[in-house]
């Protein structure tokens, strides 16, 4: 009589692969998680594994720290090996993509080493909206839920398109100024080009699946974006309006279409932790929002999405 093998004991060290094994109906497995892993509520009682180092208390203050540490080569995070032992995964969800944004893989494969046990390590690596989408299908097939993550897949996909059917492709949309940092400017990267475009608009400062850049005001002034979106990674709305005044004391902000039009729909301040700036499920929910603000769909935009407008 064979046995029914044991559910695997998951680590995520990433907040997006997080909620792409909760989307594949893996939230029970999960029995460790990141500082940053916020999302699903369900999780927050799992023990925390990682910390940060950067206690920076704006967005200048924080690159100035980020620059060093990573001119010094010290990683940015910390990773409890002793409690990462004491959990026995059999899987760890990790990242390749960014080593600003999470613990980078070389540091995770090292401490892995040396644990009794061989966990598999699974690190994730997208680059656009479609690779996410894989991404839930290399989860599913790591903690044995792959019908589920099929079906998961599938539903997002479909959202993706429907909402994709509102784009006329014949009219030529508004240049979008993703602000994914402020101070100093960094535009949008990896899959927000090619959601921005694929709702519409234009985002001629970085081309789709490029990672987020530094723009100089110059660059910044001469694409004349006529659309705004302030959304920092990893920052709520409270702290992003903390960053605002700031933003519109640069010199090269009143220069701007958006900032010039009085249109209070041109500059809006979106959620980073939340939306857009990681690579799980819910960037769907970040294009439906995109599509209905571009397109002037209200109806497409999800309920409870967190956007604000530019605070006077």
């Amino acid at each position: 009589m064979l046995t029914a093998m044991p559910p695997p004991r998951v680590v995520s060290l990433l907040p997006s692969a997080t909620e792409l094994l909760c989307a594949v109906g893996g939230e029970a497995l999960l029995v460790g998680r990141s500082h940053e892993c916020d999302w699903p509520p369900a999780i927050h009682d799992r023990p925390v594994l990682t910390g940060q180092v950067t206690h920076g208390t704006d967005s200048k203050a924080i690159d100035e720290e980020v620059r060093k540490s990573l001119a010094e080569g010290r990683s940015l995070y910390t990773l409890d090996a002793a409690l990462l032992e004491e959990l026995r995964p059999d899987v760890i969800l990790t990242q390749d993509l960014c080593d600003v944004c999470s613990i980078d893989l070389r540091t995770v494969r090292a401490i892995a080493a040396r644990l009794p046990t061989s966990p598999t390590i699974v690190s994730l690596d997208p680059k656009d909206i479609f690779g996410v989408l894989d991404d839930l299908l290399t989860v599913g097939a790591a903690v044995d839920r792959a019908a589920l993550a099929e079906a998961a897949m599938v539903a997002l996909r479909d959202r993706y398109w429907r909402a994709n059917e509102f784009v006329n492709p014949y009219v030529t949309g508004p240049e979008v100024l993703f602000l994914e940092w402020i101070d100093p400017p960094f535009v949008g990267g990896h899959w927000t080009p090619q959601l921005i475009e694929a709702a519409g608009g234009r985002h001629s400062l970085n081309p789709a699946k490029a990672k987020s850049r530094q723009a100089t005001p110059e660059e910044i002034v001469a694409a004349m974006p006529e659309r705004v979106v302030v959304c920092p990674c990893g920052f709520g709305l409270d702290r992003i309006r903390t960053e605002v005044p700031g933003l519109l004391r640069q010199r090269w902000w009143p220069l701007l279409p958006a900032a010039m039009s009085g249109d209070p729909d041109a500059v809006v301040l979106v959620d980073g932790n939340q939306m857009f700036n990681r690579p799980g499920p819910r960037l769907v929910d970040a294009f439906e929002w995109l599509v209905g603000w571009i397109n002037d769909r209200p109806e497409l935009i999800p309920e409870g999405f967190p956007v604000a407008p530019l605070p006077c």
